[in-house]
């Protein structure tokens, strides 16, 4: 474990064109994490965090082994091994709040057709599962029934006895790539450009068993679906390949907003071929979305849009957020978002108001900010009037972190201990607030100076 005091700035990197990359001086003034603490456990990618509590963390890649970290001092506190293939999915399995013991179990999903439960309090494997025929790509815990479910080429739901409760039928053969719970006993299933609706129905006195049955299918988006995440108790949000957004009501699953406007559906030209010639690769996928209760923060390409949800228009944007694809995001507090890319760099964003001036035009459509959206001008000039007088928000870059030497996977934020982020050089880094950091430093000083009866304290 290496721990480094660093300064501000970034260079910017040797590219093969002139980026419009945003850049921050050395002095970093709003950016508190000027400490970092290298931890090195991992012998390939490191793709997957998750939170376990206050004060730990659980890390997992491409080796197949499960790290459980202390986020407070870095200390590596357990290393799980029992896959011998590379992690797909990684979730908590809590506790019920009726049961006595409260160890914190997590599942883990392997590219072996295995699904692990491992207690983090005792360090050991508590059941596994090898009775897949497809790679469980997604895992979902839902509390309220005491059930888990996962998401491969089928849909399997499991009691927490690791028992199969039901399944659906073989779905395809590009399996679930994403998978949430909703309301009324539902969750939805991200299966290439469709969304699937399924129900699950608990045992009755009139049937014990369970069942799961498929409910709608929403067939709105023109290419695979990458993100799909809740919004609020209202929403949720999906996102795809060739940059649609779409906001769907959670209760009776209607599109309520739809962003889509690189292409022209109207006119006579072959969808694919428009597709390419539109976008590089991954220019407008959307890979990740973050949420607040007025915005939806969207990682496009490689690029940072806001989506307000109550205007349901972009209010801000950073075209070019980063030199490469933007992997994750989190809102953090103050009105503040991270990002982190496959260029390494993970970077802090403040979300500020302005005043839109009358002579600047606004960009009325998701794409058009980018440029090559096709918009009927005279249709949109009402809206675009009502735009143009509205206030607007930008995206200013006020902290850079530069620690990783390859793509960074994610990253996670404890309120107390720092931001945690894991990458493709094997390595995850600490991040730590440098003037807190100083202080305890202090404080433990003075206290070991009082121990030593070294301090004296004069009236």
């Amino acid at each position: 474990m290496l721990r480094w005091l660093i300064g501000g700035g970034r260079e910017p990197q040797g590219l093969a064109e002139k980026s419009p990359l945003q850049t921050i001086g050395e002095e970093q003034s709003q950016n508190p994490y000027t400490e970092l603490i290298v931890l090195k456990a991992h012998h390939d990618i490191v793709r997957f965090l998750v939170q376990l509590d206050d004060y730990r963390f659980a890390s997992a890649g491409d080796d197949g082994i499960v790290v459980v970290w202390n986020a407070q001092t870095g200390e590596k506190l357990l290393e799980l091994s029992g896959h011998t293939q590379k992690i797909t999915a990684i979730i908590p399995f809590p506790s019920l709040e009726s049961c006595e013991e409260k160890n914190q179990l997590i599942l883990t999903a392997s590219a072996d057709r295995t699904v692990i439960v491992w207690d983090c309090d005792a360090g050991r494997q508590v059941q596994r599962i090898s009775s897949f025929q497809s790679t469980v790509k997604c895992l979902t815990v839902l509390q309220r029934l005491d059930v888990w479910l996962s998401g491969g080429n089928d849909l399997c739901v499991w009691n927490r006895e690791l028992e199969l409760l039901c399944k659906t039928s073989h779905l395809s053969d590009t399996g679930i790539s994403a998978l949430i719970e909703i309301p009324k006993n539902c969750v939805v299933a991200a299966i290439g450009k469709e969304l699937i609706i399924f129900r699950l129905v608990a045992p009755t006195e009139e049937s014990l068993e369970w069942n799961i049955l498929e409910v709608k299918r929403l067939l709105d988006h023109q290419d695979n679906i990458l993100s799909l995440v809740n919004v609020n108790d209202l929403s949720l949000v999906t996102g795809s390949h060739v940059g649609e957004l779409i906001i769907w009501d959670i209760l009776d699953w209607t599109m309520q907003a739809y962003e889509r406007t690189y292409w022209d559906p109207s006119l006579q030209l072959d969808t694919q071929q428009e597709i390419k010639l539109c976008q590089k690769s991954n220019d407008i996928s959307i890979h990740h979305f973050t949420c607040d209760e007025e915005n939806v923060f969207a990682a496009v390409g490689r690029g940072l849009y806001v989506y307000n949800l109550q205007l349901k228009r972009v209010i801000a944007c950073q075209k070019t957020a980063h030199d490469s694809r933007v992997l994750h995001t989190a809102k953090l507090p103050s009105r503040q978002l991270i990002s982190c890319s496959e260029d390494g760099s993970v970077r802090i964003w403040e979300l500020r108001e302005k005043q839109q001036l009358a002579a600047e035009p606004v960009p009325t459509g998701f794409f058009n900010m980018w440029g090559f959206g096709r918009v009927n001008k005279q249709a949109n000039q009402p809206v675009k009037k009502q735009q143009e007088n509205a206030a607007l928000c930008s995206l200013e870059l006020v902290g850079d972190l530069i620690g990783h030497s390859s793509a960074v996977e994610m990253f996670l934020y404890f309120e107390d201990h720092g931001l945690v982020t894991c990458s493709a050089d094997h390595l995850i880094i600490l991040w730590k607030n440098g003037e807190q950091e100083s202080g305890l430093r202090s404080l433990k000083l003075f206290q070991k100076l009082e121990e030593n009866g070294d301090l004296y304290l004069t009236g």
